[in-house]
């Protein structure tokens, strides 16, 4: 996987740790990402997927329903939130890979009380692969990548970056993940 330290701790910007990345690699990455949460649910159960995890520090302030802010995500959530924000990422990339400019979202998350199963996950993460993959076939043999829009917080987003995104907000959930399956299979006696 990346590393996304250096980026993190504002030692590096994005579009440095992107250089010289290629279609290929971001295959690679996602299948990596991909293939490290599918087997993060090894072990897991179906009652894991819906078990509620104690997050005292939950803080959701994008959460549609103001109820939900403080909401502790369950494993379903975390699923169906990391996998619909790399697919926009993937979405977006594509679209400025060809050299599309524009502005606003490309987000499509399924509703996440309806994740219930481990297998749901599998299905989830396996249709993100392929929705995620299938964007890279979008872009054209040469890419735009001067089709910059800059960020105050990340600096130049180039279609690179913009994919990158995705994988390092998955990165980013991990712990949390790992964490949900903790508690649920401790919760469980697992």
């Amino acid at each position: 996987m990346l590393d996304f330290t250096a980026v993190r701790s504002k030692e590096l910007s994005y579009a440095d740790l992107v250089a010289g990345l290629t279609v290929a690699d971001l295959r690679d990455l996602t299948n990596e990402m991909i293939n490290y949460q599918l087997s993060l649910l090894a072990g897991c159960t179906d009652a894991d997927v819906v078990f509620v995890p104690s997050d005292p520090d939950a803080n959701d302030p994008y959460a549609e329903d103001k109820a939900d802010v403080d909401l502790a995500w369950n494993l379903g959530h975390l699923i169906a939130h990391v996998s619909a924000s790399s697919e926009e990422s993937a979405a977006l990339a594509a679209e400025m890979a060809r050299g599309v400019v524009r502005d606003g979202r490309s987000r499509s998350e399924i509703p996440w009380q309806t994740m219930q199963t481990v297998e749901q996950c599998r299905q989830r993460l396996e249709e993100s692969r392929r929705m995620r993959l299938a964007s890279l076939e979008m872009w054209p043999d040469e890419p735009h990548l001067d089709n910059v829009r800059q960020s105050e917080r990340i600096g130049e987003i180039n279609a690179l970056v913009r994919f990158v995104l995705g994988l390092s907000h998955d990165q980013g959930h991990l712990a949390q993940i790992k964490k949900v399956i903790a508690q649920a299979r401790e919760a469980r006696g697992g």
